[in-house]
């Protein structure tokens, strides 16, 4: 069973920065394969990156990529989102998860057998 409790959501203007952080119980974090996912209203959930055990290889959605950077730091169990050069279109419900199938890196939400809680981050114009 693994726990993820996320963090650093709020309100930032356009142009801004957020860093989210998903901490996550279990002695075997740092093998497993990280996700980032978000979801507005009315829309389905969203791939936004994610980044492997081992060696931590990153992946990164076509509406984030080189504005949005996934980190982890085994030592601490915590997966990080950064987020710069937000836009009001980024506003959703952003969740961590993670895949303990210990296979390659996922981008669709199935594969992902366990969830945080969900943090909000809504972006002003």
């Amino acid at each position: 069973q693994v726990q993820l409790v996320e963090s650093g959501g709020g309100l930032v203007q356009a142009g801004g920065s957020l860093r989210l952080s998903c901490a996550a119980s279990g002695r075997t974090f740092s093998r497993y394969n990280m996700g980032w996912f978000r979801q507005a209203p009315g829309k389905e959930r969203e791939f936004v990156a994610a980044i492997s055990g081992g060696v931590g290889r990153t992946y990164y959605g076509d509406s984030v990529k080189g504005r949005f950077t996934v980190s982890r730091d085994n030592a601490k169990n915590t997966v990080y989102l950064q987020m710069n050069s937000l836009k009001p279109e980024d506003t959703a419900v952003y969740y961590c998860a993670v895949d303990s199938t210990l296979g390659i890196v996922a981008t669709k939400q199935y594969a992902y057998d366990y969830w945080g809680q969900g943090t909000q981050v809504t972006v002003s114009s």
